[in-house]
């Protein structure tokens, strides 16, 4: 099948939802690895031109820089491939080196395009001073113990459906899927429905958050966005529904655009932004 255009832009979920919060107002730093490579100098720059804290960003010459190919179709729908590079080789002594960092957070946001091992370091780390935002996203098995850590735990229906399915549980609306994987042991849980917004749950609720109106062009990173915008309303001390809002009007904004990071609005965009439908 022919493609009308090739793009390369800087990514991966990490560097994108510190982008996205970072836009937004958020101190924000990441924690990674790039390779020795000329992606790496673009994703660094890029991450500092939005003031992204890169100081436990590292470089790995054993590996390139982990590297996306994605496919966007007319409506706006994506295929992502992706090759972990360098981040694959992120483990416990980057932890270990950043821990004054995550010790210091008042929300940590994890994504599995790193080791689960890693990620389970990085929760254990942060446990007993910030919030944890894990967006488990590919979905891999988690251990009950980084679950019950997950508040929330966000996923896409999709992966909510996976993850229920691994257990015997079916939940069709976004609703049921949130309490269910409440109910599996996440302190709380946000599904995002795409056009349909998303819906949340925790011990004392559940709630559907409508989707906003929007013309789709691309809905590359709005997952990422959507993540990043919950962290960063959640450490200003919103609520779960509150937050779901935030994160449902940043994620409309995006899909309106083309790519991941240039997609992200500032807060003076956003203020000025509206959604329509043709």
């Amino acid at each position: 099948m022919p493609a009308s255009a090739l793009t390369s832009r800087p990514g991966g979920k990490g560097a994108n939802q510190a982008v996205a919060a970072a836009r937004l107002g958020a101190r924000t730093a990441l924690i990674g690895r790039v390779g020795d490579d000329a992606h790496a100098d673009t994703l660094l720059h890029s991450l500092h031109a939005d003031g992204v804290d890169t100081t436990h960003v590292g470089r790995d010459a054993r590996a390139a820089t982990g590297t996306a190919l994605v496919t966007v179709a007319d409506s706006g729908e994506n295929t992502i491939v992706v090759a972990a590079g360098a981040n694959a080789h992120l483990d416990g002594s980057d932890i270990d080196a950043a821990r004054h960092l995550l010790e210091s957070a008042s929300v940590v946001s994890l994504v599995l395009e790193i080791p689960l091992d890693t990620v389970i370091a990085a929760a254990n780390a942060a446990a007993d001073s910030a919030r944890i935002v894990l967006n488990l996203s590919p979905v891999v098995d988690l251990p009950a113990d980084v679950l019950a850590l997950a508040d929330p735990l966000v996923v896409n229906e999709h992966e909510a459906r996976d993850v229920l399915h691994e257990h015997d549980v079916t939940a069709e609306s976004g609703i049921d899927q949130a309490t269910a994987l409440c109910l599996l042991g996440a302190r709380s849980a946000v599904v995002t429905l795409g056009a349909n917004g998303a819906a949340l749950a925790d011990v004392d609720q559940a709630e559907h958050v409508p989707g906003l109106p929007t013309d789709v062009v691309d809905t590359t990173g709005a997952g990422d966005a959507f993540a990043a915008t919950l962290a960063w309303r959640l450490s200003q001390g919103d609520t779960l529904p509150s937050a779901t809002r935030w994160a449902v009007r940043v994620s409309a904004h995006t899909v309106g655009h083309a790519g991941a990071q240039a997609s992200y609005p500032t807060r003076d965009q956003l203020r000025g932004a509206t959604v329509s439908r043709k």
